[in-house]
């Protein structure tokens, strides 16, 4: 297994794999640690660098995308990017329109209503041909990396974005996305299919273009119960990870360490821990000490938290870092909020975490 993927581009050699070797269960000098929406409109350079330009074209730009990734690694020593991008571009490629409101975040003019609404979604085929834009951001980005850490790639999971397309937007229910699993389980099936058949060659087309681990996002999981989760959710959450590693296999492609968050999804954390990822993203509703035992040893597990915790001072955020690092153990673990970050937090409280988190880790091991 080809830890630094370097991958067939000639891309510059990697200096920092700890994040690499914590996702593929291996032993580690510290703990690895990166923040959900790192590269986010909590630091005044991404509103700067995106004040003049409309979200969505912010994303088809892979110099903007690449820029916004780069600017957290600037602030701090972070053991991750993450690409700058958004997970409701995979329904754009589908042909829906997507806009974003400022104040009310994405919304789509004309959600799926009705089961015949399906035919106006392109073929999935021809999913990674319209986002060629985020393979060249990705591209663009691994190379100004210069090797300093990997860079994950991502994608929202299948009923993460089904929610979106259907609502029309943000929800806190999500009850007509809901109405389409106990109304039309059928229609819900085929739009859950057609967004697997996108996602996996968009996501084996992020390592093609230089993705060295990919986070799958099923941010709405907390929205089913285990029933409704192990019908419309796990199996496709399984499927994905199981195409895209014999399809990047297919292609001669160096295997990925893949990761599954499923906010609030707690309730199936054995089944995430068994889905074919080698890391499992937990929020901050999880007891570390639980989660491990219940996943076990055979995965790695990343989280967990509370984003809000870093509104709490220096000094707090230090001993609440200690605690989660304590209780997690120090090996098959990445360190990580529970959610992404907020865009009122204070940047030197990030700094603090990621500084908590390296220097605790150390100790640890001693």
């Amino acid at each position: 297994m080809e830890a630094n993927g370097s991958g067939s581009q000639g891309f510059p050699e990697l200096k920092n794999d700890t994040f690499l070797r914590a996702a593929w269960g291996e032993d580690t000098d510290y703990t690895p640690v990166w923040c959900m929406r790192q590269a986010g409109r909590y630091l005044p350079e991404f509103r700067e660098t995106r004040a003049a330009q409309d979200f969505f074209s912010t994303c088809r730009s892979p110099e903007a995308c690449c820029e916004l990734t780069l600017q957290p690694l600037r602030r701090f020593p972070l053991d991750a990017a993450i690409i700058f991008s958004d997970i409701l571009v995979v329904p754009q490629a589908l042909g829906m329109e997507v806009t974003m409101v400022p104040g009310k975040g994405p919304s789509f003019p004309e959600p799926l209503r009705e089961e015949r609404d399906l035919e106006r979604l392109r073929d999935p085929a021809t999913v990674t041909s319209e986002l060629s834009y985020v393979f060249q951001a990705i591209t663009l980005t691994r190379q100004q990396l210069a090797g300093r850490v990997p860079l994950i790639g991502f994608a929202g999971a299948p009923w993460t974005l089904m929610t979106y397309m259907i609502e029309g937007g943000g929800s806190s229910t999500m009850a007509q996305a809901k109405r389409w699993l106990y109304q039309k389980p059928q229609a819900s099936h085929q739009l859950l299919r057609i967004l697997t058949d996108a996602l996996v060659p968009y996501l084996v087309g992020q390592v093609a273009a230089g993705a060295q681990a990919l986070q799958l996002f099923e941010s709405h999981a907390g929205h089913l119960g285990p029933q409704l989760f192990s019908k419309f959710a796990l199996p496709y959450i399984r499927d994905v990870a199981k195409q895209v590693k014999a399809r990047l296999q297919e292609a001669g492609l160096a295997p990925v360490p893949m990761i599954i968050f499923a906010k609030d999804g707690h309730f199936a954390l054995e089944e995430l821990a068994h889905a074919g990822y080698e890391v499992v993203g937990l929020d901050w509703t999880v007891a570390p000490k639980k989660a491990r035992e219940r996943v076990g040893k055979t995965v790695t597990l990343q989280g967990n938290l509370d984003p809000c915790a870093l509104y709490a001072s220096k000094e707090e955020i230090g001993r609440l870092v200690q605690q989660m690092l304590d209780d997690f153990g120090p090996q098959r673990y990445i360190a990580n909020l529970g959610h992404g970050l907020y865009p009122d937090m204070d940047p030197e409280h990030v700094g603090a975490f990621v500084d908590a988190v390296h220097r605790h880790s150390r100790l640890l091991r001693q």
